[in-house]
Order: C-alpha cells, then sequence, then structure tokens
C-alpha cells in the first residue's frame, strides 16, 4: 500500500480516537487521559505502518516493535498516574482561562494532538517503506538507543513514582537518582527516543523526514506544553523549586551546579 494511503488511514483513526476522548473528557472534566490514549494511539500507528508498508521485513518489525513496546510503557505510565486522580494542572489552567469556549476550544486542542502524532509518526513511516536492507552497525545502534531510552524513561518514571508514594516528600523536590541530574530526565530520554528512528532509516532516500520528530519532541518539552507549563505551577508549589531550577539543567542530565550565595 502507498505510504500517502497508509498515512491517510492513519489520520482518519487518529481523529476518531481523539474525538471519543474528548466526548469522554466532557462528562468527566478530566482531560489528563487524553496523554496515555496519546502514547497508546501512536504505537498502534507504528504497527498499522508495518503491516502496511512495502519496506525490507527487518526494518518494519524493529520499527513496530519500537513504537508499540515504547507506546504501551508510556501510555500504561501515564494511565495509572492520572487515572481516579484531578485533572492536570495544564488543562486545569485551559479551563479557567478559556471560560464558557472550553468545550470547543478543548476539542480543536485535542484535533492538535493529532497534528503532533502524524508529524511523529513519520519516525515510523519512513522506515517502514525503506527497500534496502539496514546496515548492520546502523540497525545495532539504532538498537541501542532505543533501548537506553525507553529503560532510562522507565527508570526515571519509577524513581519520581516513588519519591511521590512517599508521604514524608510531600510538597518537596525530587531529587533522587535521575532528578539529581536533570530536572526532566524523563523528557530527556523521550526526545532520545526518537533518534533512534533515524539510526534505523539511514540509507532511505526519505531519512531526513525522521529528523523531525526528535525536534519537534524537544521543541514542544521545552518551548510549548511540556517544562514551561509544568515548571510555572511546581515553582509555586514546591518549597526550593527556584533553587533547582538554578543549580539543575532542566534537561540533559550534567551534575548540578552549586547553588549562588546570597
Amino acid at each position: 500500500m502507498p505510504p500517502v494511503v497508509a498515512a491517510v488511514i492513519a489520520l482518519i483513526g487518529l481523529v476518531l480516537v481523539f474525538s471519543a476522548v474528548w466526548a469522554w473528557q466532557l462528562k468527566s472534566e478530566n482531560a489528563g487521559m487524553v496523554d496515555p490514549v496519546w502514547a497508546y494511539s501512536l504505537g498502534a500507528v507504528a504497527v498499522l505502518y508495518a503491516v502496511l508498508g512495502t519496506g525490507d521485513s527487518s526494518t518494519r518489525v524493529l520499527a513496530a516493535l519500537g513504537g508499540l513496546v515504547w507506546g504501551v510503557r508510556l501510555g500504561t505510565h501515564l494511565w495509572r498516574r492520572n487515572f481516579g486522580q484531578p485533572e492536570d494542572a495544564r488543562y486545569r489552567r485551559f479551563r479557567e482561562e478559556w471560560g464558557d469556549a472550553a468545550p470547543r476550544r478543548m476539542f480543536w486542542f485535542f484535533q492538535l494532538q493529532v497534528v503532533i502524532s502524524m508529524l511523529l509518526s513519520l519516525a515510523f513511516l519512513v522506515p517502514a517503506y525503506r527497500t534496502s536492507e539496514p546496515s548492520t552497525v546502523w540497525l545495532i545502534l539504532a538498537v541501542a538507543v532505543w533501548i537506553a531510552s525507553v529503560v532510562g524513561e522507565a527508570i526515571a518514571d519509577r524513581q519520581l513514582r516513588r519519591f511521590k508514594s512517599d508521604s514524608s516528600s510531600h510538597g518537596k523536590v525530587c531529587r533522587v537518582g535521575l532528578w539529581n541530574y536533570s530536572r526532566h530526565p524523563n523528557y530527556f530520554f523521550e526526545c532520545v527516543h526518537w533518534v533512534s528512528y533515524i539510526l534505523l532509516s539511514i540509507g532511505s532516500p526519505w531519512v531526513w523526514l525522521t529528523l523531525l520528530p526528535p525536534i519537534l519532541m524537544a521543541w514542544l518539552l521545552l518551548k510549548l506544553s511540556g517544562i514551561p507549563l509544568l515548571e510555572a505551577s511546581l515553582a509555586k508549589t514546591r518549597a526550593g523549586y527556584a533553587e533547582y531550577m538554578r543549580t539543575t539543567n532542566a534537561l540533559i542530565p550534567w551534575p548540578p551546579r552549586r547553588a549562588p550565595r546570597d
């Protein structure tokens, strides 16, 4: 099946899925469940492209497995974190700012997730349609980067989850493990994850398209919906978070700096 047709099928499916989630949040008044659905649905798109793709079979399998395992792992983590909990502060802030227009604007916000997902899905589409066999070296590097990124993100998520589950940590800043070296190590490994598909696509004339997903993800997390909105809330609710911001890198893990003296 031509890649354009596969992409159109994915687009229609995502529009239907996110429209259903929007309808769900109208009743629950909790938009936070869009996060796990986003991860699950993008993992499903990776499998869809592999099934419909006409490229090298080994590359298709790796792209499908990579996207599926990543999506299931992240989606399950987000589901456990959000289900039955109060609405995420980011979405609550949107509701407050949008007022009576919140239902309509939330619908288009959810459809924006479709656009973002389609752009990210280029990471799966390109390798699904590459006709040449991947170089063994690039294949090994792709798998190594994928493993390091997904395992690293899982470790960061687990460390933060355990920190939050400790009642003595309430209101404090997490500096446990990876969080001592980065304010958002989970976001760092999320960006690195998308790099693995660049390596998997080297040799395809369309490899340049796979540069977009990691760049887009980094921009979203650093400049738009990730770190800026999250830290605006944390700076107000976490004692010592301002110092944490001064001494610890936002994204790339690095030894913390000394706090400036007054």
